[in-house]
């Protein structure tokens, strides 16, 4: 059993997601909901075994036995199977928030955030270019879907700018794929890295052409700017555990700079340290630019939520550009906290919509909220945690980011970037959080019976703050040791 856990937590998915399209489910809410939540409660004690058992060698599992290059591996090393149990956390809370009655508002919903799982997990796991491609169009195709959930015009709109973006970037993946292969003779990262170091020059320039190009194809996924745009129109106009989820997609991307860009290239500096080297930190600054003037100009809790995961990930594109095993391990653990704190934040605005009324998150005065002793708090919490504030994992998080900017040039964008990016978060929820808790009008609504499993799973996420600053010393050093691995692979990761 244990040698086959690296295709498990895409099995899984991929089983539920085709029981639950059979009449006997379809006919039953409850029996949908009763699987989907097992298969998902399964794959995390999966991801919880696997993440243990890649603290020793990496593992490779090659489907139906087929030998490369003829056939499919996946790799289970200590950064891919980190990445496969955070996602398997966030829907954990995600299913349980769905179940409270979000996944009635449409069809298909637990067929399609299964297939999407499948797509997350299977993204993260191979360790090959090609199957990473394939896994993104898997993981699209139920976006697609689950965007448009429940209907509505602003959803509708929103799905078909998602989707035409995604396609040119599909287009543009495939196309980096053939020069990548065409220069390399595979397409399986390991040998890869191998195979790069014999190039002649004229070879590597069109290796560099190749890079240059999943660059795009990855900060499309993680919206990074020109890339961006689509982002907040997605992530506001999605339905909460939609969002909640969305929160990892980005992350998807980051991961791809991480096991491409720096894990697999980069100890070549003729690849990395050119146009590579400059293009990432232009990203990573202009991106924060335009994430501020989005954060200080939402109306909105979600809008404003969307915004902040802009920011998140121009803090994340600066790990990249720094590229050090310090700067890594600072992004694995902004990457862990960024993800959950984010998918707390749409949850918390789906809960205090629901109890304004007309008003729903917009930063307007509206009735007083039932429970708004409880739900101040939690927002205080999580705004604390989204703007880096100590004592909560955000501060820590921020703290080793510009701690890992060693030289002049590196500190200067570092420490501008995140700290007027701190800042501009701090001003918008302050104001936000105002406008939502104190600016009240009216009588106060009546009390209202909140289900438990929205709490339940908005407390799960925001739980995590405060437990990741209590472990923080043990967590520090999992992620440094994470991010050696990706700096330094063993040789027998190689498949040739």
């Amino acid at each position: 059993m244990i040698n086959h856990l690296p295709i498990l937590p895409i099995l899984i998915p991929a089983l539920t997601g085709a029981l639950l399209l059979l009449p006997f489910f379809q006919n039953s809410i409850q029996r949908q909901r009763a699987l989907s939540l097992a298969a998902t409660l399964l794959t995390l004690l999966i991801a919880i075994l696997l993440f243990r058992s890649s603290s020793g060698a990496t593992t490779h599992y090659l489907l139906g036995n087929w030998e490369q290059p003829f056939g499919i591996v996946l790799v289970a090393d200590r950064l891919s199977t980190l990445l496969v149990l955070l996602t398997a956390i966030l829907s954990v809370g995600v299913q349980l928030y769905a179940n409270a009655g979000t996944d009635e508002a449409g069809s298909f919903f637990h067929p399609l955030f299964q297939y999407q799982l499948m797509g997350i997990y299977g993204a993260f796991l191979t360790g090959d270019l090609f199957n990473l491609f394939v896994f993104f169009e898997i993981l699209l195709l139920a976006s697609y879907g689950l965007l448009a959930h429940s209907g509505g015009k602003a959803r509708i709109r929103a799905s078909v700018q998602y989707v035409t973006l995604n396609l040119i970037g599909s287009a543009l993946f495939l196309v980096a794929l053939g020069l990548v292969y065409g220069t390399l003779g595979t397409l399986n990262m390991a040998s890869m890295a191998d195979r790069a170091v014999l190039l002649r020059e004229d070879q590597l320039v069109l290796l560099e052409a190749a890079l240059i190009l999943l660059a795009v194809v990855f900060g499309l996924k993680t919206a990074l700017v020109p890339l961006q745009f689509w982002l907040v129109r997605s992530y506001s106009a999605a339905t909460a555990p939609v969002a909640a989820l969305f929160a990892i997609m980005t992350k998807v991307g980051i991961y791809g700079f991480y096991r491409v860009h720096i894990g697999t290239f980069g100890h070549q500096p003729a690849l990395t340290d050119g146009v590579l080297g400059t293009l990432f930190w232009v990203m990573a600054a202009v991106t924060m630019g335009v994430a501020i003037i989005g954060v200080l100009g939402s109306k909105n809790l979600r809008t404003l939520t969307s915004n902040l995961v802009l920011i998140s990930v121009a803090n994340l594109m600066l790990t990249v550009a720094i590229g050090t095993r310090e700067a890594i391990t600072a992004g694995l653990y902004y990457l862990i906290h960024s993800t959950l704190v984010t998918a707390a934040l749409f949850l918390l605005a789906d809960v205090i919509a629901s109890k304004r009324g007309a008003a729903a998150d917009h930063f307007v005065a509206a009735r007083p909220m039932s429970g708004h002793t409880w739900m101040g708090t939690v927002f205080l919490i999580v705004a604390i945690s989204a703007v880096g504030m100590p004592p909560m994992s955000g501060f820590i998080a921020k703290l080793l980011i510009l701690v890992s900017a060693q030289t002049s040039g590196e500190q200067l964008i570092a420490w501008t970037c995140i700290l007027l990016g701190s800042l501009s978060a701090l001003v918008a929820l302050s104001r936000g959080g105002t406008s939502l808790l104190w600016h009240t009008t009216g009588s106060k609504a009546p009390a209202q019976k909140t289900s438990a499993l929205p709490m339940t799973a908005l407390m799960l996420f925001v739980l995590f703050a405060p437990v990741m600053v209590v472990l923080s010393g043990p967590l520090t050093d999992t992620l440094a040791s994470i991010a050696e691995q990706l700096l330094a692979p063993t040789p027998e990761v190689a498949l040739q």
